[in-house]
């Protein structure tokens, strides 16, 4: 299908990127993922403008993003709430409208969580690299040009036909998530939660950790009680792959949480969170403070069950209405 111009970027705000669900399986040839970091929001904003759940979108953290609509469009927001407007209008979240040429989309700020997802009908036409149109900041390649998006920038959608009929999908209310400013996050313990203390391994699990202002798309890093390591062993260990929600913690025993732009590390991981909460990682802000419960595999199987039955369901609601 033919692509067509939708959107000029007339302020970028703080980081704003093209993502969908990232670039798997390349970690052996030291390329990370990326993707969204809250993928939960991203499936959801694709499923109501009627996309498939992987298309490209855009991730827009905290405020300032200004997006003026060059064409008619549906498009929709999930994810935090930066208080997304339509004009002078509030525009509701997590349903799906037709906006208008020449209508100015902007996100002034937050009202709760770190990353809003923008979602047009057709994708964000932007070339594949590797399977994924995905922006990877780190290495300077996919989304637009390898990086954040600038003034100016001009953004393209693929037409569908009768787009239009996607208009006013809303998801269910009571599945939206919630954005506390303290965070409890599951983990199963490892790999190498044997080489740290039994002292170290209790204030992991009983501690409260404050989100450093210095976290990025690579990782969150936690301030809070030392997380010590056994008596004798090195500060870091040879380098491993790892993935994204694995806790590694450095020789000052603060930990940090891995996101989508790393393929290795060097210190131990002393637990992972599970799959179920990982898009909850894209969720939290500098600032927030962050538990840790320690839950069992077939625990957090069964939490990743209860979260795509959301998004099962929301499918069959919507296959009903086609």
């Amino acid at each position: 299908m033919a692509a067509i111009d939708t959107f000029e970027v007339l302020h970028p705000g703080i980081l704003t990127t093209v993502q969908d669900l990232g670039r798997p399986g390349f970690a052996r040839y030291g390329v990370a993922p990326s993707g969204a970091l809250d993928a939960f929001s991203l499936r959801v904003a694709n499923l109501l403008v009627g996309n498939p759940e992987d298309a490209a979108a855009l991730e827009t953290a905290v405020m300032g993003l200004r997006l003026k609509a060059l064409r008619d469009a549906v498009v929709a927001v999930t994810g935090a709430d930066l208080k997304p407007m339509r004009g002078r209008e509030l525009l509701p979240m997590w349903r799906s409208h037709r906006i208008r040429a020449g209508e100015v989309i902007a996100f002034p700020g937050p009202a709760g969580g770190m990353r809003s997802y923008i979602a047009v009908s057709g994708g964000i036409d932007v070339t594949p690299v590797l399977g994924s149109r995905s922006t990877n900041l780190p290495s300077g390649f996919g989304g637009v040009a390898g990086r954040a998006l600038r003034k100016g920038d001009i953004l393209r959608r693929v037409v569908v036909e009768d787009e239009f009929r996607f208009a006013g999908r809303v998801f269910e209310p009571a599945w939206v998530p919630a954005y506390p400013s303290r965070w409890r996050l599951r983990v199963v313990w490892g790999p190498q939660d044997d080489q740290f203390t039994e002292e170290g391994r209790q204030a992991f699990v009983t501690g409260i950790f404050r989100v450093s202002p210095d976290s990025d798309r690579t990782g969150i890093r936690l301030r809070g009680p030392a997380v010590s390591h056994r008596p004798g062993l090195s500060e870091s260990i040879i380098s491993e792959g790892v993935i994204a929600g694995a806790i590694q913690v450095p020789g000052d025993g603060q930990p940090i949480i891995l996101l989508a732009e790393t393929t290795t590390g060097g210190y131990r991981k002393i637990a992972t969170v599970i799959s179920a909460d990982l898009p909850l990682l894209g969720r939290i802000m500098p600032g927030n403070e962050v538990a840790f419960s320690v839950v069992t595999l077939d625990e957090a199987v069964q939490a990743l069950r209860e979260s795509e039955e959301k998004i099962g369901e929301f499918k069959k609601r919507l296959a009903a209405l086609s």
